[in-house]
């Protein structure tokens, strides 16, 4: 394996990345001590938790095999040649391992806490079924010549997708609702902590080995980086520019006087929640 060209370089880098890896799996934690407290999983988008345990799963199979394997190592200096080194770090391995714990909990927790009328919507257990059939599919395609690097890449893609589509559905609500009241920042900013630091590290590697092969032999995790940065400039901006005083009173009495439907409904006092 390629070794680094400077030792400050590598210390960066690994620096960096640990901090985007506290960073990211900080902000899962908020969610889950909630739904603990409250013994109620009411407001908590199920579409979401869903969607995002697709997206970290298909992440940590690429993470896990292409930092463990010597055989799809091999294919990648194959691919990208010898002098480049695998753009997959121990953080981001510890990262996806995490986050899909973190998610597999919080998807416990929906099961055994109050639901009130919620459930998950057809479209994205439809949306799940397709990508993970694709992924068997996949699996079968790539068995006969060995080409484990274009199936993790795959895998690489998806959570892409579903990066990009996770994110979707808050910023439309946030929009409707002209508020982001019960929409916590304190996640946001720290994923987009994450997402800064872990373009920075990238950068670190690229420049010591004087090579940028690192953003495209690992385009996922450039994309992963990228969309969850615009998202959450754009999760900001909502919050802190275009509606930093408006609070949102989710009742069906507000329905009722202004016309407008509740987004958001909880027998939890919802207007003193910050899910």
């Amino acid at each position: 394996m390629v070794s680094w060209n400077s030792v400050p370089l590598e210390i960066t880098y690994q620096v960096l990345g640990w901090i985007s890896f506290v960073a990211w799996s900080v902000s899962f934690y908020p969610q889950v001590i909630l739904n603990f407290r409250r013994k109620s999983v009411v407001g908590l988008n199920f579409d979401f938790v869903l969607l995002n345990l697709t997206k970290h799963s298909s992440y940590m199979i690429y993470n896990v095999v292409l930092f463990f394997s010597p055989a799809v190592q091999q294919q990648y200096f194959q691919k990208y040649g010898r002098d480049q080194m695998i753009p997959v770090a121990a953080n981001d391995v510890a990262f996806s391992m995490h986050a899909v714990l973190l998610t597999i909990i919080t998807l416990f927790q929906i099961a055994i806490y109050e639901r009130g009328v919620q459930k998950v919507s057809k479209i994205s257990m439809a949306i799940v079924s397709v990508v993970w059939l694709a992924a068997a599919v996949c699996f079968f395609v790539a068995l006969p010549n060995h080409s484990w690097l274009w199936l993790i890449n795959v895998f690489n893609a998806i959570q892409v997708i579903m990066t990009l589509i996770k994110y979707i559905p808050q910023a439309i609500m946030n929009f409707r609702r002209k508020s982001t009241d019960g929409f916590s920042i304190g996640n946001i900013l720290l994923d987009f902590l994450g997402g800064c630091t872990n373009y920075t590290q990238m950068i670190v590697q690229s420049i010591d080995q004087n090579s940028w092969v690192n953003f495209y032999g690992n385009i996922g995790k450039t994309l992963l980086s990228l969309v969850s940065v615009v998202f959450d400039l754009l999760f900001i901006c909502q919050h802190y520019v275009l509606y930093p005083a408006k609070k949102a009173v989710i009742s069906s009495k507000l329905s009722k006087d202004g016309g407008v439907e509740p987004l958001l409904k909880s027998s939890d006092h919802p207007e003193s929640e910050n899910v």
